[in-house]
Order: structure tokens, then C-alpha cells, then sequence
């Protein structure tokens, strides 16, 4: 998954933008990049290298500012190359060419509309520099802007059809950065020093480990505006159409990025599978006895009314579920199906509504698995549960029911310690 950090501040941010992507190496990426506002100007560094040299080429380059946004990607649209690189600046009409960087915008998942909208923005004159669909949004925003970035990138999300994460800034707008979710994780940091006025956004809070604890789990479809010392979040209400201010949870979340240190390990899958036994002992930990009171307040109720199991996740989680299938039937005696999340919602199913739906996720941020989830109760199979590793997570919002897991932090794309919680919990 590619990395976001961003911030506004009275210091100089930049290293808190490259510790931000250190924190978020362990993920991966092909490139990575950060862009400022400096001297009434954009500024950028970009490279297909480690953060490292990212870090190199920004104290190189001079750049330094109070606003940032920085970004890991891995290519999906276009080479690994710098000028697929995230940031990526607007490259205004030929009309009005002072609108030449005039927006900075990083952006996580897949704009699926982004062809039909590069066309249409073609033939307004924009000129793109790289075979990204993050261009795209780009210059939307910069097409829509008429001197208030929140308004600009509220209108160009109603463009956008897929997943994305966003953080986005105005040359013309200093100290402020807007961010907005749909399918794709972003939280707010929300700054503890009055005397900086700072906040922040991440794609995980991790990034932010050591700059504030005090973190806000931005929801499906918000919009959050940060500025010197204060901050809004907004959401489209679908029968106004227009945005209302939206109130959020601050948790104190202590995300430490210890569990990112490979320490005498030859590499993390070694480091993970190590972990398993204390991953297990701390998801046991003060359980005395298997009730259904282990899974939330009604659990004994639902699961009273069950007649079936239908259990959706993704990758290593799915294979999680296919094993719980086997203890769920031998052992409850209750039929038990496992799906692929990211295929689900996409064929004609038979729904019963007397089925518990389980979702099963690590970060509990899963698009596919929220997406079928979704198309699950649409469905009118309203019983959902759970089984997750991060207790403030979509997931366990979206659900009736939850099981949390205490795996800690998984780096090896394997995932061996949330295989094993997961279907420990899966067959309670």
C-alpha cells in the first residue's frame, strides 16, 4: 500500500514528512517524493530511490516549509519512474498559463474514471507529464478552483469514481492542506504544541508515531481541512448534496513504530513467525471462558437467530476463514461458507438474512471486504461480525459485532501472525 504524510505547521515540517515515510518503508514502493509550499512557490523532490535519498535530495535542494505533503508509491498506472512520482503538480490550461503549479495533490488507490476525465481536461488545455491517474485529480481541483481549495476538491471528488485517499495543497493558499478518503485509509494528527498549531494526515498512524498520539479515523466520503491551529471535517449529505460539517472521535492511539524494526532477524516473515506464540498469548489474554459476550453486547441474541456462516476477507485472511470453515462445521455443526471479498459483489448470490456475515481483515481497512460487506447488508443479511486487529478501524465501526485480535503491528506480506489469531477467533 502507498504511503501519505502531510502537515501544516509554523516550523519547518520536511522531517517530519521523511520520518513520516521511514515509518512507512516496511510497506514498499517503487518511488517517493515531497513537495512544499516555499516562497510563495510549489517545491518538490522526487526519486526512484529509498526515502533516504529523498532526504538527501530535499536538504540538497533547499526545501523547507511549514506545508507538506509527501508520498511512497507503487506503480500502478505508469513506470516506476520520477515523473510518475507522487507529488504531482497541476499543469494549468495554455489559456492561462499562470495557473502552472498552482496545485500539489499525492493520492492512494485507482481513480477508475480517470481516462474519460484526462480526455475531457485534455481538451481544456491541461498538459500531463506522466502516465498517472493522480495527475488527473490534479487538475480537476485546479479546474475547479476559484480561490477556496476546500470548495475546489469538494467539487472535483464529485467527479471521481474508485478509491482514493488524497492529500492535496494551494499554491495561492498557504498553511493549509486539504485531505479526503473514500475506500482507501487516511487519518488526522491532531498537533499537541498550541505554540505550532500543527496537524496532520497519514494513510496510517504509524506515520505519526512520536508527533502526536492524539489521531482521528477519518470515515468513508469525509473531507477534513487543515489550517494553523484548527481543522474541519465535512461529509456530502446525499439528500442536500451539499457538504455538512461532520464530528469525529480524537483517541489517544499510541502507534509505536518498534514493531517496523527488523532487530536480529534475517527478515520480518522470520521476525512474524517468532512473534506467533505472543501474538496468541496477548489475544487470549483475560479470556476465562468462550461465551458469546466475547464478541459484543447482543452477541447471545444473533447468534440465537443464526442459521448459517458467510465469511468474506482477502488474501492471507481468507485463507484464515477457509480453515475456520472446517472448525465452525465439525464443531457448532452450522454451514459455513467462505467467499473472496473482492468477487462477491460481483455475482448473483442467494441472500438469507439468517446468516452471520464475518468479515475478516488485519487493518480492518480492506476496500474489498468493506465493499462486500456493504453489498452483504444491502442484501438484507444485517447480522455482521468482525474478526480484525485494530480496534478503531472501519471495519469494526461497520459491524454489529467484533473480535478484536492482538497481533500487533505485521510487516511480512505473508501475514503469519493474523493467519493464526484470525482463525483461532473465527472459531470461537
Amino acid at each position: 500500500m502507498c504511503g501519505i504524510v502531510g502537515a501544516v505547521s509554523q516550523r519547518n515540517i520536511v522531517p517530519v514528512l521523511i520520518e513520516g515515510l521511514k515509518r512507512l518503508e516496511y510497506r514498499g514502493y517503487d518511488s517517493c517524493g515531497v513537495a512544499v509550499h516555499q516562497g510563495g512557490e510549489l517545491k518538490r523532490a522526487r526519486s526512484t530511490s529509498r526515502v533516504a535519498e529523498l532526504d538527501a535530495l530535499s536538504a540538497e535542494d533547499g526545501i523547507a516549509s511549514g506545508t507538506g505533503i509527501a508520498h511512497t508509491r507503487w506503480a500502478t498506472h505508469g513506470v516506476p519512474a520520477v515523473h510518475n512520482a507522487h507529488p504531482h503538480f497541476s499543469h494549468g490550461p495554455n489559456a492561462a498559463a499562470a495557473t502552472a503549479g498552482r496545485i500539489a495533490l499525492v493520492h492512494n488507490g485507482i481513480i477508475e474514471n480517470h481516462d474519460e476525465l484526462r480526455a475531457e481536461l485534455k481538451g481544456r488545455g491541461y498538459e500531463f507529464l506522466s502516465q498517472t491517474d493522480t495527475e488527473v485529480i490534479a487538475h480537476l481541483v485546479d479546474h475547479h478552483y476559484h480561490g477556496d481549495l476546500l470548495e475546489a476538491v469538494q467539487q472535483a471528488l464529485t467527479r471521481l469514481r474508485g478509491a482514493y485517499a488524497i492529500a492535496v495543497f494551494c499554491r495561492d493558499e498557504p498553511h493549509r492542506v486539504i485531505g479526503a478518503r473514500e475506500g482507501s485509509p487516511l487519518v488526522l494528527g491532531v498537533g499537541t504544541d498550541p505554540a505550532q498549531g500543527e496537524h496532520f494526515l497519514a494513510s496510517d498512524a504509524m506515520a505519526l508515531a512520536g508527533v502526536t498520539d492524539q489521531i482521528v479515523y477519518l470515515e468513508e466520503g469525509d473531507v477534513v481541512d487543515l489550517q494553523l491551529g484548527r481543522y474541519w471535517i465535512s461529509q456530502l449529505d446525499a439528500e442536500s448534496g451539499r457538504y455538512l460539517p461532520a464530528e469525529r472521535q480524537v483517541r489517544t492511539v499510541h502507534a509505536h513504530s518498534g514493531a517496523a524494526e527488523l532487530g536480529p532477524y534475517r527478515h520480518y516473515m522470520q521476525k512474524e513467525i517468532f512473534e506467533q506464540p505472543t501474538a496468541i498469548a496477548n489475544t487470549l489474554e483475560s479470556i476465562t471462558n468462550i461465551s458469546p459476550e466475547l464478541f459484543g453486547d447482543g452477541a447471545f441474541r444473533i447468534f440465537k437467530e443464526v442459521e448459517s456462516v458467510l465469511i468474506l476477507a482477502c488474501g492471507t485472511s481468507y485463507y484464515a476463514g477457509s480453515t475456520a470453515k472446517y472448525w465452525l462445521e465439525s464443531i457448532a455443526k452450522i454451514p459455513t461458507s467462505v467467499e473472496i471479498a473482492s468477487e462477491y459483489r460481483y455475482r448473483d448470490s442467494v441472500p438469507n438474512p439468517r446468516t452471520l456475515v464475518v468479515t475478516i481483515s488485519q487493518s480492518g481497512e480492506t476496500a474489498d471486504t468493506l465493499a462486500a460487506l456493504k453489498h452483504a447488508r444491502a442484501q438484507g443479511m444485517l447480522h455482521t461480525l468482525t474478526v480484525c486487529n485494530v480496534s478503531t478501524s472501519a471495519m469494526v465501526r461497520e459491524c454489529e459485532l467484533a473480535y478484536i485480535t492482538r497481533a500487533g503491528a505485521e510487516i511480512g506480506v505473508a501475514s503469519t501472525k493474523a493467519f493464526t489469531t484470525h482463525w483461532w477467533a473465527c472459531s470461537c
